[in-house]
Protein backbone atom coordinates (compact mmCIF):
# COMPACT_ATOMS: atom_id res chain seq x y z
CA UNK A 1 0.00 0.00 0.00
CA UNK A 2 2.86 2.42 0.78
CA UNK A 3 3.89 4.56 -2.13
CA UNK A 4 7.45 4.86 -1.03
CA UNK A 5 9.79 2.40 0.69
CA UNK A 6 11.62 3.62 3.78
CA UNK A 7 15.32 4.08 3.01
CA UNK A 8 17.64 1.76 4.90
CA UNK A 9 19.71 4.70 6.09
CA UNK A 10 16.95 6.21 8.25
CA UNK A 11 17.96 6.47 11.91
CA UNK A 12 16.13 4.52 14.57
CA UNK A 13 14.86 7.77 16.03
CA UNK A 14 13.28 8.82 12.75
CA UNK A 15 11.82 5.38 12.30
CA UNK A 16 10.31 5.50 15.76
CA UNK A 17 8.73 8.89 15.20
CA UNK A 18 7.44 8.29 11.67
CA UNK A 19 3.89 6.89 11.30
CA UNK A 20 3.76 3.35 10.02
CA UNK A 21 1.72 2.28 6.99
CA UNK A 22 -0.72 0.55 9.35
CA UNK A 23 -1.07 3.72 11.45
CA UNK A 24 -1.65 5.80 8.32
CA UNK A 25 -4.24 3.35 7.00
CA UNK A 26 -5.98 3.18 10.38
CA UNK A 27 -6.07 6.96 10.57
CA UNK A 28 -7.67 7.11 7.12
CA UNK A 29 -10.15 4.39 8.08
CA UNK A 30 -11.11 6.00 11.42
CA UNK A 31 -11.57 9.47 9.97
CA UNK A 32 -14.94 10.38 8.52
CA UNK A 33 -14.79 8.99 4.95
CA UNK A 34 -14.94 11.38 2.05
CA UNK A 35 -17.45 10.47 -0.64
CA UNK A 36 -15.94 10.25 -4.11
CA UNK A 37 -18.21 10.02 -7.16
CA UNK A 38 -17.08 8.14 -10.25
CA UNK A 39 -18.96 8.02 -13.54
CA UNK A 40 -18.68 4.66 -15.28
CA UNK A 41 -19.98 3.41 -18.65
CA UNK A 42 -23.60 3.39 -19.68
CA UNK A 43 -24.53 0.19 -17.80
CA UNK A 44 -23.12 -1.98 -15.02
CA UNK A 45 -20.76 -4.31 -16.84
CA UNK A 46 -17.98 -6.83 -16.38
CA UNK A 47 -15.48 -4.37 -17.89
CA UNK A 48 -15.71 -2.31 -14.68
CA UNK A 49 -14.83 -5.27 -12.45
CA UNK A 50 -11.66 -3.62 -11.02
CA UNK A 51 -13.80 -0.75 -9.71
CA UNK A 52 -16.40 -3.04 -8.18
CA UNK A 53 -13.63 -5.14 -6.62
CA UNK A 54 -11.90 -2.06 -5.21
CA UNK A 55 -15.14 -1.08 -3.51
CA UNK A 56 -16.23 -4.51 -2.29
CA UNK A 57 -12.78 -5.46 -0.93
CA UNK A 58 -12.37 -2.19 0.94
CA UNK A 59 -9.59 -0.61 -1.11
CA UNK A 60 -11.37 2.74 -1.24
CA UNK A 61 -12.17 2.52 2.47
CA UNK A 62 -8.46 2.01 3.17
CA UNK A 63 -7.89 5.40 1.51
CA UNK A 64 -10.52 7.04 3.71
CA UNK A 65 -13.02 7.15 0.86
CA UNK A 66 -16.60 6.13 0.31
CA UNK A 67 -17.18 5.55 -3.40
CA UNK A 68 -20.39 6.10 -5.33
CA UNK A 69 -20.70 4.97 -8.97
CA UNK A 70 -22.96 6.58 -11.54
CA UNK A 71 -23.55 4.83 -14.84
CA UNK A 72 -24.35 6.68 -18.04
CA UNK A 73 -23.08 7.63 -21.47
CA UNK A 74 -19.84 9.62 -21.40
CA UNK A 75 -21.63 12.46 -23.19
CA UNK A 76 -23.89 12.68 -20.13
CA UNK A 77 -21.16 12.17 -17.55
CA UNK A 78 -18.59 14.68 -18.78
CA UNK A 79 -20.80 17.74 -18.12
CA UNK A 80 -21.35 16.44 -14.57
CA UNK A 81 -17.58 16.19 -14.12
CA UNK A 82 -17.12 19.77 -15.28
CA UNK A 83 -19.93 20.92 -12.97
CA UNK A 84 -18.30 19.22 -9.98
CA UNK A 85 -21.14 16.71 -9.59
CA UNK A 86 -18.74 13.87 -10.39
CA UNK A 87 -15.11 13.65 -9.34
CA UNK A 88 -13.93 11.21 -12.01
CA UNK A 89 -15.24 9.71 -15.24
CA UNK A 90 -14.13 6.57 -17.04
CA UNK A 91 -13.99 7.24 -20.76
CA UNK A 92 -11.79 7.14 -23.83
CA UNK A 93 -8.59 9.17 -24.15
CA UNK A 94 -10.29 11.04 -26.97
CA UNK A 95 -12.88 12.31 -24.49
CA UNK A 96 -10.07 14.09 -22.69
CA UNK A 97 -8.55 15.31 -25.95
CA UNK A 98 -11.69 16.93 -27.30
CA UNK A 99 -12.93 18.26 -23.97
CA UNK A 100 -9.52 19.81 -23.39
CA UNK A 101 -9.45 21.18 -26.93
CA UNK A 102 -12.79 22.85 -26.17
CA UNK A 103 -11.09 24.76 -23.37
CA UNK A 104 -12.00 22.65 -20.33
CA UNK A 105 -9.30 21.72 -17.74
CA UNK A 106 -9.61 17.93 -18.07
CA UNK A 107 -6.84 15.33 -17.99
CA UNK A 108 -6.72 11.60 -18.68
CA UNK A 109 -4.93 10.23 -15.61
CA UNK A 110 -5.05 6.42 -15.67
CA UNK A 111 -5.18 3.89 -18.49
CA UNK A 112 -7.39 0.91 -17.72
CA UNK A 113 -6.23 -0.65 -20.99
CA UNK A 114 -2.68 -0.27 -22.24
CA UNK A 115 -3.69 -0.51 -25.87
CA UNK A 116 -6.73 0.13 -28.01
CA UNK A 117 -9.08 -2.89 -27.71
CA UNK A 118 -10.74 -2.00 -31.01
CA UNK A 119 -10.76 -4.45 -33.90
CA UNK A 120 -12.60 -4.91 -37.19
CA UNK A 121 -14.20 -8.35 -37.31
CA UNK A 122 -16.02 -10.26 -40.00
CA UNK A 123 -17.18 -13.76 -40.87
CA UNK A 124 -14.43 -15.81 -42.49
CA UNK A 125 -16.69 -16.29 -45.50
CA UNK A 126 -16.33 -12.55 -46.25
CA UNK A 127 -12.58 -13.09 -46.83
CA UNK A 128 -11.57 -9.77 -45.24
CA UNK A 129 -8.00 -10.47 -44.19
CA UNK A 130 -6.35 -7.05 -44.39
CA UNK A 131 -7.42 -3.44 -44.27
CA UNK A 132 -7.33 -3.02 -48.06
CA UNK A 133 -10.03 -5.72 -48.34
CA UNK A 134 -12.50 -3.29 -46.75
CA UNK A 135 -12.73 -1.20 -49.90
CA UNK A 136 -16.33 -1.13 -51.12
CA UNK A 137 -17.55 -3.11 -48.10
CA UNK A 138 -20.32 -2.16 -45.67
CA UNK A 139 -18.81 -1.69 -42.23
CA UNK A 140 -20.93 -1.36 -39.11
CA UNK A 141 -19.84 1.01 -36.36
CA UNK A 142 -21.54 2.27 -33.19
CA UNK A 143 -21.40 5.80 -34.58
CA UNK A 144 -19.03 8.48 -35.85
CA UNK A 145 -17.62 9.17 -32.40
CA UNK A 146 -15.30 7.72 -29.82
CA UNK A 147 -12.17 5.64 -29.96
CA UNK A 148 -13.59 2.98 -32.28
CA UNK A 149 -14.34 5.58 -34.95
CA UNK A 150 -10.89 7.20 -34.84
CA UNK A 151 -9.09 3.86 -34.66
CA UNK A 152 -11.03 2.66 -37.69
CA UNK A 153 -10.16 5.84 -39.57
CA UNK A 154 -6.48 5.33 -38.80
CA UNK A 155 -6.70 1.71 -40.01
CA UNK A 156 -8.20 2.86 -43.32
CA UNK A 157 -5.51 5.51 -43.71
CA UNK A 158 -2.80 2.91 -43.11
CA UNK A 159 -4.10 1.06 -46.18
CA UNK A 160 -4.38 4.21 -48.28
CA UNK A 161 -8.17 4.26 -47.96
CA UNK A 162 -10.56 7.05 -47.05
CA UNK A 163 -13.87 6.81 -45.24
CA UNK A 164 -15.60 7.33 -48.58
CA UNK A 165 -14.01 4.09 -49.84
CA UNK A 166 -16.30 2.07 -47.55
CA UNK A 167 -19.99 2.14 -46.78
CA UNK A 168 -20.12 3.15 -43.14
CA UNK A 169 -23.28 2.09 -41.29
CA UNK A 170 -24.09 3.49 -37.84
CA UNK A 171 -25.62 0.48 -36.10
CA UNK A 172 -25.24 1.34 -32.42
CA UNK A 173 -23.97 -1.48 -30.24
CA UNK A 174 -25.44 -4.28 -32.35
CA UNK A 175 -22.20 -5.21 -34.11
CA UNK A 176 -22.24 -8.89 -33.20
CA UNK A 177 -25.80 -9.46 -34.38
CA UNK A 178 -25.27 -7.37 -37.53
CA UNK A 179 -22.23 -9.41 -38.57
CA UNK A 180 -23.83 -12.78 -37.84
CA UNK A 181 -26.99 -11.84 -39.73
CA UNK A 182 -25.03 -10.53 -42.72
CA UNK A 183 -26.46 -7.02 -42.46
CA UNK A 184 -22.89 -5.70 -42.71
CA UNK A 185 -19.74 -7.19 -44.20
CA UNK A 186 -17.68 -6.28 -41.13
CA UNK A 187 -18.04 -4.31 -37.94
CA UNK A 188 -15.88 -2.27 -35.61
CA UNK A 189 -15.95 -3.92 -32.19
CA UNK A 190 -13.68 -5.06 -29.39
CA UNK A 191 -11.25 -7.94 -29.01
CA UNK A 192 -12.51 -8.48 -25.47
CA UNK A 193 -16.19 -8.47 -26.31
CA UNK A 194 -17.71 -9.41 -29.67
CA UNK A 195 -14.68 -11.43 -30.75
CA UNK A 196 -14.74 -13.44 -27.50
CA UNK A 197 -18.45 -14.13 -27.77
CA UNK A 198 -18.33 -15.18 -31.42
CA UNK A 199 -15.43 -17.54 -30.81
CA UNK A 200 -17.26 -19.02 -27.82
CA UNK A 201 -20.21 -19.67 -30.10
CA UNK A 202 -17.95 -21.44 -32.59
CA UNK A 203 -18.38 -18.83 -35.31
CA UNK A 204 -15.31 -18.62 -37.63
CA UNK A 205 -14.18 -14.99 -37.95
CA UNK A 206 -11.36 -12.81 -39.18
CA UNK A 207 -10.10 -9.81 -37.23
CA UNK A 208 -8.00 -6.80 -38.21
CA UNK A 209 -5.59 -5.34 -35.66
CA UNK A 210 -5.73 -1.54 -35.41
CA UNK A 211 -3.00 -1.00 -32.82
CA UNK A 212 -0.19 -0.42 -35.31
CA UNK A 213 -2.22 2.27 -37.05
CA UNK A 214 -3.57 3.82 -33.86
CA UNK A 215 -1.26 2.94 -30.93
CA UNK A 216 -3.10 4.73 -28.14
CA UNK A 217 -4.09 3.51 -24.69
CA UNK A 218 -7.70 2.41 -24.21
CA UNK A 219 -10.44 3.49 -21.84
CA UNK A 220 -9.35 4.99 -18.55
CA UNK A 221 -9.97 7.57 -15.86
CA UNK A 222 -10.42 11.30 -16.43
CA UNK A 223 -10.64 14.14 -13.95
CA UNK A 224 -10.20 17.89 -13.70
CA UNK A 225 -6.85 19.55 -13.09
CA UNK A 226 -8.15 20.82 -9.75
CA UNK A 227 -8.91 17.30 -8.53
CA UNK A 228 -5.61 15.98 -9.86
CA UNK A 229 -3.68 18.62 -7.94
CA UNK A 230 -5.66 18.11 -4.73
CA UNK A 231 -4.20 14.69 -3.97
CA UNK A 232 -7.57 12.95 -4.16
CA UNK A 233 -6.66 11.49 -7.55
CA UNK A 234 -3.68 9.61 -6.14
CA UNK A 235 -5.90 7.91 -3.53
CA UNK A 236 -8.59 6.97 -6.06
CA UNK A 237 -6.02 5.71 -8.55
CA UNK A 238 -4.25 3.65 -5.88
CA UNK A 239 -7.50 1.97 -4.82
CA UNK A 240 -8.34 1.29 -8.46
CA UNK A 241 -4.85 -0.06 -9.13
CA UNK A 242 -5.37 -2.52 -6.27
CA UNK A 243 -8.67 -3.57 -7.86
CA UNK A 244 -6.90 -4.05 -11.18
CA UNK A 245 -4.09 -6.05 -9.58
CA UNK A 246 -6.56 -8.34 -7.83
CA UNK A 247 -8.40 -8.85 -11.12
CA UNK A 248 -5.15 -9.64 -12.94
CA UNK A 249 -4.03 -12.07 -10.25
CA UNK A 250 -7.33 -13.92 -9.93
CA UNK A 251 -9.92 -13.13 -12.64
CA UNK A 252 -12.29 -15.84 -11.43
CA UNK A 253 -12.51 -14.46 -7.89
CA UNK A 254 -12.73 -10.91 -9.21
CA UNK A 255 -15.59 -11.98 -11.46
CA UNK A 256 -17.45 -13.55 -8.55
CA UNK A 257 -17.10 -10.29 -6.65
CA UNK A 258 -18.12 -8.14 -9.59
CA UNK A 259 -21.10 -10.21 -10.67
CA UNK A 260 -22.82 -9.25 -7.43
CA UNK A 261 -22.95 -5.76 -8.92
CA UNK A 262 -23.44 -6.25 -12.67
CA UNK A 263 -25.44 -9.48 -12.56
CA UNK A 264 -25.43 -12.45 -14.91
CA UNK A 265 -26.36 -10.29 -17.88
CA UNK A 266 -23.41 -7.95 -17.47
CA UNK A 267 -20.78 -10.07 -19.20
CA UNK A 268 -18.93 -13.34 -18.90
CA UNK A 269 -15.77 -14.51 -17.18
CA UNK A 270 -14.34 -15.13 -20.66
CA UNK A 271 -14.73 -11.44 -21.46
CA UNK A 272 -12.98 -10.49 -18.23
CA UNK A 273 -10.13 -12.92 -18.90
CA UNK A 274 -9.72 -11.42 -22.38
CA UNK A 275 -9.53 -7.97 -20.79
CA UNK A 276 -6.76 -8.84 -18.33
CA UNK A 277 -3.92 -8.81 -20.93
CA UNK A 278 -5.03 -5.34 -22.02
CA UNK A 279 -4.41 -4.02 -18.50
CA UNK A 280 -0.72 -4.89 -18.60
CA UNK A 281 2.39 -3.99 -20.58
CA UNK A 282 6.13 -3.81 -20.17
CA UNK A 283 5.65 -0.20 -19.06
CA UNK A 284 3.20 -1.07 -16.28
CA UNK A 285 5.72 -3.49 -14.78
CA UNK A 286 8.16 -0.66 -14.16
CA UNK A 287 5.85 2.34 -13.84
CA UNK A 288 2.67 0.96 -12.29
CA UNK A 289 -0.72 -0.16 -13.53
CA UNK A 290 -2.56 2.56 -15.39
CA UNK A 291 0.60 4.22 -16.73
CA UNK A 292 0.25 6.35 -19.86
CA UNK A 293 2.70 5.55 -22.65
CA UNK A 294 4.05 8.93 -23.87
CA UNK A 295 5.12 7.47 -27.24
CA UNK A 296 1.68 6.01 -27.91
CA UNK A 297 0.04 9.31 -27.02
CA UNK A 298 2.31 11.27 -29.36
CA UNK A 299 1.64 8.95 -32.30
CA UNK A 300 -2.13 8.96 -31.81
CA UNK A 301 -2.31 12.72 -31.33
CA UNK A 302 -0.23 13.11 -34.51
CA UNK A 303 -2.90 11.15 -36.38
CA UNK A 304 -5.68 13.33 -34.93
CA UNK A 305 -3.69 16.39 -35.98
CA UNK A 306 -3.35 15.00 -39.50
CA UNK A 307 -7.13 14.76 -39.62
CA UNK A 308 -7.59 18.33 -38.42
CA UNK A 309 -9.16 17.23 -35.12
CA UNK A 310 -6.43 18.78 -32.96
CA UNK A 311 -4.30 21.88 -33.51
CA UNK A 312 -0.89 21.30 -35.07
CA UNK A 313 0.93 23.10 -32.25
CA UNK A 314 -0.67 21.14 -29.39
CA UNK A 315 1.56 18.70 -27.50
CA UNK A 316 0.25 15.28 -26.51
CA UNK A 317 1.29 15.92 -22.89
CA UNK A 318 -1.46 18.52 -22.71
CA UNK A 319 -4.07 15.79 -22.54
CA UNK A 320 -2.76 13.27 -20.02
CA UNK A 321 -0.81 12.97 -16.80
CA UNK A 322 0.98 10.19 -14.92
CA UNK A 323 1.18 12.23 -11.72
CA UNK A 324 -1.39 10.11 -9.87
CA UNK A 325 0.07 6.73 -10.85
CA UNK A 326 1.54 4.77 -7.96
CA UNK A 327 4.46 2.61 -9.05
CA UNK A 328 3.90 -0.19 -6.54
CA UNK A 329 0.61 -1.39 -5.06
CA UNK A 330 -0.34 -4.64 -3.36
Amino acid sequence: MSRFLLAASLTLGLMASAPTQAQTTNAATNAAPRTVRIGLGYIKNVQFTPFYVADRLGYFKAEGLNVEYQHGYVSELMPLLLQGKLDFVVGDPEDAVFTRTAGQPVKYIMAMYQRVPVTVFSLKSKNIRQASDLKGKTVGIPGTFGQSYFAFGALLASAGLKESDVKLASIGFTQLEAVRAGRVDAAVGFVNNEVVNLKAAGVPINTLDVTAAYPLVGAGMLTTEKTLESGLASKVVRATQRGMQFTINDPARAYQSGIKVFGSGGGSLAVLKASVPLMQSALTKTNGLGYNDPVAWRKAVAYLQSQGKVGKDVKAETFYSNAAINKAVR
